[in-house]
Parts: C-alpha cells; structure tokens; sequence
C-alpha cells in the first residue's frame, strides 16, 4: 500500500472551502472538534454530528463568535444508530441544503485493548457499529447529497495498526482494516460515476483523550495537538486535491 503525505509545506489560501457544505461526525471533541473549527475558519458551513449536544453546542458557540457560517448540529449516537436515523438525517439534511460537499468520518471508539482470546463480544460489536456499520450508513445515505455536489470530498479516518497489525488492538485494528478497504471499495466505484473522491487519513499520534486511553504512560505533550496536524484534513477536503482518490494519506511526516 502506498502512503501519502499532504503537499510539502501546503498553505492553503483562506477562502479555500468558501461555500462549501460539510459534515464532520465526532464533532464535539478532539480531532473532529479542531476539523470542525478549521473547516469553518476557512469558509465552510459545517454540520456538527456527535453524541453528546453539550460539547456539540461549545463548539457551534465558538464557531459563532469567530464569525465563521452559522453551523448547524445533529445529535446523534453512532452507537445505536441504525438505519432509520440515518435515513432520517440525510432526509432532513435535502431539506436544509441543497448538496453535500464533504464528509468527515472522524468518529470512532477504541474499545478493549487485550488478546482476541479473552476479547468480549459486546465491546468488539461496539467498536464494529461506530468505526464501521454508522459509517457504512451515513455514506449510503447521504451519497445522494454528495453527488448533487459539483465537487465533493469523503474523508475516512484510519490508524497505523489498520496498515499493519498489531497484538492487543483487536476490534479497533480489525475496524480500521475494514474502513481502509471500505475506502478502496467506494472509491473504485465512484471514481468514472461521481465528482466524488474518497480517501483514507491515519492522523497519527496526536494528543487525544483516545490516545491518552490507548497509552497511559505517554506524556500527552510529546504529541501534536489536533490543531496542528489540519493541513491534510484541509487539502483533502478542499478543491486542491481534485482527482485525488482512493489513496490512503498519513496527518504527520513520520
């Protein structure tokens, strides 16, 4: 598999996603919550979509106050979402907007770290409805929108141990492997029929409450913050990585 940075010191200009429409799911926290910030920075009205409205809420305030577009939010558990709501969602989502020029899939749930020997099944079932199912639905359903799009953009967040697997990382790597082929699949499908162009982004060790869970011992400040690995989470959703599909890209130079 080849792997793929974003372009050697990539600047983008600021009215990069002017106009734009995106999605960003996880939105409230972490890595989402800086996407969600950066997209709007850069001129996108973005859809906030999270499980938790409180933090959903700080961030459409922070939004707000910054002058960015009027985001909007859904509340929604990946969880136990199931396919009415996400039928519902993309229902609700023609209502208000016209198309979809990006989706974010920046949810995701780590679950047990230990052998697949004394792996519980509940947990690996957890782990396979948010980093997969949740994100097979929301694409199906909302592909209408992104293909009304006269350009659009589907990011799916992948990891290093979804490249090469690794012992004690059980559902989480498994998903990850699913998601990468996932991408794959749906690129190669869209690639001669849509505007659409699907990639995969590892973002990296960064300093997230999931890496923190993943690595105990860590010292979190020997990570990058989300607000310092968005250049790749900008090239791919904005206009200058147009006939870029079906890659897999790393956040950081390792």
């Amino acid at each position: 598999m080849n792997i793929y940075t974003a372009p050697a010191n990539y600047r983008p200009h600021n009215k990069l996603l002017q106009g734009k429409t995106l999605l960003v799911t996880g939105a409230g926290d972490g890595i989402g919550r800086a996407a969600a910030l950066c997209y709007a920075r850069y001129g996108a009205t973005v859809i906030l979509l999270g499980r938790t409205g409180g933090k959903l809420e700080a961030v459409y305030d922070e939004i707000e106050a910054s002058g960015g577009p009027k985001p909007a939010l859904v509340e929604l558990d990946l969880a136990t979402a199931n396919e009415e709501n996400c039928i519902n969602l993309a229902s609700g989502l023609a209502g208000e907007f016209e198309h979809l020029d990006g989706l974010l899939h920046n949810a995701g749930v780590l679950g047990e770290r230990r052998p697949i020997e004394s792996a519980g099944y509940s947990a690996w079932q957890e782990v396979m409805q948010v980093n997969v199912n949740a994100q097979f639905l929301l694409t199906r359903h909302l592909l209408p929108l992104l293909k009304a799009s006269p350009s659009a953009s589907i990011i799916f967040t992948s990891s290093g141990v979804g490249r090469t697997g690794r012992a004690y990382w059980g559902a989480y790597a498994v998903s990850k492997f699913a998601t990468e082929g996932f991408c794959q699949v749906l690129a190669s499908e869209l690639e001669n029929t849509s505007k659409i162009r699907v990639n995969c982004l590892n973002p990296g060790a960064t300093n997230t409450a999931m890496r923190r869970t993943a690595y105990p011992a860590e010292h979190p400040n020997t990570n990058p913050a989300p607000e310092d690995i968005m250049a790749s989470y900008l090239f791919l959703m904005g206009e200058d990585s147009l006939g870029v599909t079906g890659r897999s890209f790393d956040a950081q130079l390792t």
